[in-house]
């Protein structure tokens, strides 16, 4: 790979990135052991804002936690990362979403994960997403400091308000859609759109997206093949999908969040200067800052976790191993981190159970609904 490699974790002063969308708690357990469960700050739109603040910048999720067990345990996780928690409790508040990852490791060495959305104890439905109203998006965009990055995963009246105040500070907008919603809002979050990314995993449901008008630069991730993208801006400009392969770990323990780890890294390569800095970037710029985010799914996809790794060595022996995969030349480090895995909970932290202890009584098990990742 050719292209701007001088020092990919540098940083300016401390940009501004925002965000709204999915920030959620995160309950990790791998190969069935229920009684082993780790706790995050996830979601896409959490685990983007958590590690462009691991990299320096001013991150600021615009979300609608409240004071439940959940949020207490996000709200807390955020806060030992950095992120900026200013926005964080817009009103109505709502309770907090939860997500269960179960790892599974198959006998011949390889890995898959699913998502699951009921309860661990009881099988009732966790909380969901609930987007940012109108009245407090407006709110937060008059207070916000000029961002250079506004980041939505979900489309919601509220998300665009922000999107469009954002756009016109100079930001760059990243929309990386889970689905299409409401399909009007879905049209208006597409305008106002710099930079569209999505899974080719997604392509039935996002069917029609590489004829979107909107965003100038289209990036589709294609897993361990790696990404293909294409560029409207004049000193980038494509004519034809352009493909950048995979970067390799040296072994895969969790693919959960790796393309969470992918946005952070291209956002933190080529958007510190805002619209103006991307619309300036070379083709080799590009190229390098998208490689940049496949090191970094990379390295995540060797901790189990979307972002485990950030838990277990600590910021110098990260930076080690992903220069190691930059340059092709990935070895087994040192980690004795500084930092430690979240440990086992004992209590379910889903408002259902909480509501059982209240009320007495036993909620009917549901079958739980899960989506698969290999």
């Amino acid at each position: 790979m050719e292209g701007k490699r001088c020092n990919p974790f540098a940083i300016t002063g401390n940009p501004v990135a925002v965000g709204t969308g999915l920030v959620a708690l995160d309950v990790v357990v791998a190969d069935d052991r229920q009684d082993d469960r780790r706790y995050f700050a996830g979601g896409t739109c959490g685990n983007v804002l958590t590690i462009l603040s691991y990299l320096g910048w001013d991150a600021y999720p615009v979300a609608r936690f409240n004071s439940d067990p959940a949020a207490r345990q996000v709200l807390a996780d955020l806060t030992r990362w950095g992120v900026k928690l200013d926005f964080a409790k817009t009103r109505p508040a709502g309770d907090t979403p939860i997500i269960i990852e179960k790892i599974r490791h198959r006998p011949d060495g390889t890995t898959s994960h699913r998502f699951s959305f009921t309860c661990l104890d009881c099988g009732a439905w966790l909380p969901g997403y609930k987007a940012v109203i109108h009245q407090a998006a407006l709110e937060v965009a008059a207070k916000m400091r000029a961002p250079k990055v506004f980041f939505m995963d979900r489309v919601s009246r509220g998300a665009i308000i922000l999107a469009k105040a954002s756009a016109a500070k100079g930001a760059v907008v990243i929309f990386e859609p889970s689905g299409v919603g409401e399909p009007r809002l879905f049209r208006e979050a597409l305008a106002v759109a710099h930079v569209l990314k999505y899974s080719n995993e997604r392509m039935n449901e996002l069917s029609g997206l590489q004829a979107a008008t909107g965003p100038s630069i289209v990036i589709e991730t294609l897993g361990s093949e790696g990404l293909r993208y294409q560029s409207a801006f004049p000193n980038n400009r494509t004519s034809a999908w352009q493909h950048i392969s995979a970067r390799k770990p040296i072994a895969v323990a969790d693919a959960a969040g790796a393309g969470d780890w992918c946005t952070a890294g291209l956002v933190h390569a080529l958007c510190q200067s805002g619209m103006k800095g991307l619309k300036e970037a070379t083709g080799d710029e590009l190229q390098a800052g998208l490689d940049f985010g496949q090191a970094l799914a990379a390295w995540k996809c060797e901790f189990q976790g979307p972002r485990g790794g950030m838990y277990y060595v600590n910021k110098k022996v990260f930076i080690l191993e992903v220069s190691q995969i930059l340059a092709g030349q990935r070895e087994k480090t040192n980690r004795s981190g500084n930092n430690k895995q979240h440990g086992a909970k004992a209590e379910c932290l889903s408002p259902c159970c909480a509501s059982k202890h209240r009320n007495g009584r036993k909620l009917k098990n549901t079958r739980p609904v899960e989506r698969t990742s290999k």
